[in-house]
């Protein structure tokens, strides 16, 4: 599917990767939706490269809903939708002070998972109602943001993994069930980027993980995730598949 002239909306998009989704998208000729928790991210973004900025908690299906009212009544019906709000979770599920830890497993869930499919649900719906773009039938786009978590979680990862399995998890049943409409859902599962979650590690901690990582032997960048999903965009057969982009890393127990 062209990226030119179509809308897209992304999630996550005041920072790290959604920013550089957003970046490109919008470069590439699409009117961009840039969605995120925060007013003030979401409206610096969109500034930046000529979109709308919109603030959603994702785990708030209400929130998304209006906010893709507010996208198709300012832009149009959104046809690419790459969902990248997230949070990172550590926590252990028998912790030394033994306390419980059912509620960050279930916030972990809420924004990772719920949020995700809250989106892919609203923007579906969306995507349904529109015409159909090629000779193909198609009639959009959702990439979905998964983890090397969901196969290589940590020890402290319990909630974070099981969120990110669930997206990887959904991928391909999702797809099976939206072909009839003519719409694509595809799963990225990053490995180790440069973002905000990982801006905060320390040099050894950060030298230690890195051994992990054939090649390239260094975090990735962004923008390599924003070509990625440009490519799932405009290569039609990419379909019902969750893809590693980790530099063949496969993370050891720690």
């Amino acid at each position: 599917m062209k990226i030119d002239g179509m809308v897209a909306v992304v999630t996550g998009a005041g920072s790290g990767l959604g920013l550089a989704t957003a970046r490109r998208l919008a470069k590439l000729g699409a009117a961009v939706a840039v969605l995120d928790l925060s007013q003030s991210a979401a409206e610096a973004a969109a500034a930046e490269i000529g979109g709308i900025g919109i603030a959603a908690d994702v785990s708030d299906p209400a929130a998304v809903e209006a906010a893709f009212d507010k996208i198709e009544a300012t832009l149009d019906t959104p046809r690419i939708v790459v969902s990248c709000a997230g949070i990172g979770t550590a926590s252990r599920i028998l912790p030394r002070d033994g306390s419980l830890t059912i509620d960050a497993f279930a916030k972990a869930l809420n924004v990772n998972l719920l949020g995700t499919y809250a989106v892919m649900n609203i923007a579906a719906r969306a995507m349904a109602k529109a015409e159909p773009l090629d000779a193909d039938g198609a009639r959009g786009v959702i990439v979905n943001t998964s983890s090397v978590a969901f196969e290589d979680g940590q020890i402290g990862q319990a909630a974070y993994s099981a969120s990110k399995g669930g997206v990887a998890s959904m991928t391909l049943p999702a797809a099976r069930e939206l072909a009839r409409f003519g719409i694509r859902v595809m799963a990225i599962a990053p490995g180790l980027f440069e973002t905000a979650m990982s801006a905060g590690l320390p040099d050894d901690i950060r030298a230690e993980i890195l051994k992990s990582v054939p090649f390239p032997s260094r975090m990735g960048d962004a923008d390599e995730y924003a070509r990625l999903v440009q490519a799932i965009v405009e290569t039609p057969m990419l379909n019902g598949t969750t893809i590693r982009l980790d530099a063949a890393a496969r993370m050891p127990i720690k």
